[in-house]
């Protein structure tokens, strides 16, 4: 059992820690990742590896090759959007644009575009735990939705007592919402029902920031194979992660 995965049992036990948890997150494999990319969103869909990219003029859609790192088909979208964070659920892909107030949805299988919704704010990260969706927005809020993606319920996400600000791209992973902090080189692992955050990742071990390219980005993306398996990478990173999580 890996280590973070005693957090659950931890609550239904009743014996939660009161710290937060230290996580180090530690490389195990290095796979090619496309420096064209400025990673918003990083998921699964089964064995289908996604990912959607930002900026003005480069945002795109993109199944990708996990061991090799190529773009096995993509959509490129005009200047005027700015692609988010993104999730499939039940054969549809949904994208968050960060300004334009839209989600727009894809079939998962063949990316075609199949409509859009209207959306009440900026899009940052977005996940689903198969039922829900959970959207955050730079704030430290969460937005619990239904497929209308109208708020049924806001997550205030608090460390130590205080909110934790600038959450970004999320994964859903083993009943708890895993959420890049924007501008950092750490994770938060959020308790769903509570909003507190059990764990820290950091993550700074994976790409230094000393060694970076000036071109690189920061740390963003987070997805869990449905074998469990963790990746992460960042924006125009050159390595995708797989990682194990140590205390």
């Amino acid at each position: 059992m890996r280590k973070f995965l005693l957090l659950p049992l931890l609550l239904l036990l009743g014996c939660a820690p009161k710290a937060v948890r230290e996580y180090k997150a530690v490389a195990v494999k290095e796979y090619p990742h496309d420096t064209t990319s400025y990673t918003q969103g990083l998921f699964f869909d089964g064995d289908t590896f996604f990912e959607t990219t930002g900026q003005w003029g480069e945002s795109t859609i993109r199944k990708v090759e996990l061991e090799s790192g190529k773009t096995l088909s993509r959509v490129d979208f005009p200047e005027e959007y700015f692609l988010e964070g993104s999730v499939a659920l039940c054969g549809v892909l949904y994208v968050l644009t960060w300004t334009n107030r839209q989600i727009l949805k894809y079939d998962a299988s063949t990316l075609k575009p199949i409509g859009a919704l209207r959306y009440p704010r900026e899009g940052w990260g977005l996940t689903t735990d198969g039922k829900r969706f959970y959207a955050s927005d730079g704030s430290s809020r969460i937005y619990v939705t239904g497929p209308d993606f109208k708020a049924e319920k806001t997550i205030h996400v608090t460390m130590d007592g205080h909110p934790v600000r600038y959450l970004n791209e999320l994964e859903w992973i083993d009943g708890r919402i895993w959420a890049n902090v924007y501008t950092s080189d750490t994770i938060v692992i959020i308790n769903p029902r509570s909003g507190v955050v059990e764990a820290r990742v950091d993550c700074s071990g994976l790409y230094p920031r000393a060694g970076r390219s000036p071109h690189a980005d920061v740390l963003n993306g987070i997805a869990v194979s449905p074998d469990g398996r963790i990746f992460l990478t960042g924006k125009y990173w050159p390595k995708l992660f797989e990682v194990v999580i140590k205390e």
